[in-house]
């Protein structure tokens, strides 16, 4: 009989034994934290236009400079994270509810798995930022629309797996007890085969996040995401590339900041991976 010491690991000891995996989630909680609160605070605040501090190098009264307008970096920095974090947060939830039903539903009726899984392959088969763009560009470059477009380019990835693991699972004697016992379908699915594949798509929405955070930035960076008048960190680094060559500084702080939070975030998706997966723990 095995002994106590033997048993398995817990999820937070295999979440935190990697030192990366620590220091991207304080990184990432460090960024949410001070774009969310410092503003709230009044620590830090955009401020007014100011002709003659235009384009003002990092120094004690501007930390990171002043843009074309003579507007603070720093506060403008971290009003413009809030969008950017809320698109990577919108689309991640938007995109795993409708993976995860269109998998569910691919995955567990033979009839309707065919017409579905042909709909989840030709949406994957254009590339993701071409796809958001044409998107965006049809129905208009708002917050709402912007995530709704990512949404609908990352959903076919959850849908996959849920699918592919609903295959499986509806197989299952424990599955095929339930439905000889009266169970509902729709309770199977939800009790019985979603509680059981939460890890994967936990996973993948952490990846789906960094993902559209990254998306969110190329587009507006090219001009077609949310209204400018909205500062993300795709449109600052948008409005600071025609100074580059006197003010690179415009780009510098908010390229530094899609870097780290969508860095942090991969890396806090694999110790998940690896937590939530002990094979994969075991083999790493």
């Amino acid at each position: 009989m095995a002994s106590s010491s033997m048993a398995e690991p817990g999820f937070g000891k295999i979440l935190f034994q990697r030192p990366s995996t620590v220091v991207a989630l304080v990184v990432f909680l460090a960024i949410v934290a001070a774009c969310f609160l410092l503003p709230l605070l009044g620590i830090t605040e955009i401020g007014g236009m100011s002709v003659r501090n235009r384009l003002t190098p990092p120094g004690a009264e501007y930390l990171l400079g002043a843009d074309a307008f003579g507007r603070d970096l720093l506060g403008r920095l971290l009003v413009a994270g809030q969008t950017s974090l809320g698109i990577g947060l919108g689309v991640a939830l938007l995109a795993s509810v409708v993976g995860i039903t269109i998998g569910l539903v691919a995955g567990f009726f033979r009839r309707l798995d065919t017409p579905l899984s042909r709909l989840i392959d030709a949406m994957m088969a254009f590339p993701d930022i071409l796809l958001a763009l044409s998107l965006v560009a049809i129905f208009g470059g708002t917050m709402v629309n912007v995530i709704l477009a990512l949404s609908a380019v990352y959903a076919p990835r959850i849908a996959r797996i849920v699918r592919a693991s609903t295959l499986v699972i509806r197989e299952l004697p424990y599955v095929e007890a339930a439905r000889a016992l009266g169970t509902r379908t729709p309770t199977i699915m939800v009790t019985h085969v979603l509680r059981n594949i939460m890890s994967p798509i936990l996973v993948q929405a952490t990846f789906i996040f960094a993902y559209a955070m990254l998306a969110e930035a190329g587009l507006s960076f090219l001009g077609v995401g949310v209204d400018p008048r909205t500062p993300t960190w795709g449109i600052m680094v948008n409005e600071g590339r025609q100074f580059i060559d006197n003010a690179f500084f415009m780009i510098l702080s908010p390229g530094i900041a899609i870097a780290l939070s969508v860095l942090s975030l991969q890396i806090v998706g694999d110790g998940l991976r690896d937590a939530l997966d002990p094979k994969l723990a075991k083999e790493s």
